[in-house]
């Protein structure tokens, strides 16, 4: 890049914890049904971390939410079992969805 302050801004930002954890839910498959700030299937991120806002005991009901699928909270769709997302990732997911503004 010919601006080296774009490019730093550009660098810091893929390098950053949220376009890594973006990667991550890209490698599980969760942006096929999800995505960061509209709905898609499934709700956005930022809209599941203010529906969780708050509650103290949410990194675990979606950890096995994640895990297990589940229905009946954001309409009919229901969301399939996770089962291949190791327990490192899944909290790492969660925990980023869940800080998603």
């Amino acid at each position: 890049m010919k601006n080296p302050l774009i490019a730093a801004i550009v660098l810091g930002t893929l390098a950053s914890p949220a376009f890594a954890n973006l990667q991550m839910a890209q490698k599980y498959g969760c942006t096929a049904c999800h995505d960061v700030g509209t709905k898609k299937i499934g709700p956005a991120f930022k809209d599941i971390a203010k529906k969780y806002a708050g509650d103290k005991s949410a990194e675990t009901k979606l950890a096995a939410k994640v895990k297990k699928g589940g229905s009946g909270v954001w309409g009919t769709m229901p969301m399939p079992p996770q089962a291949q997302v190791n327990d490192a990732d899944l909290k790492t997911l969660v925990k980023w969805v869940l800080a998603t503004k």
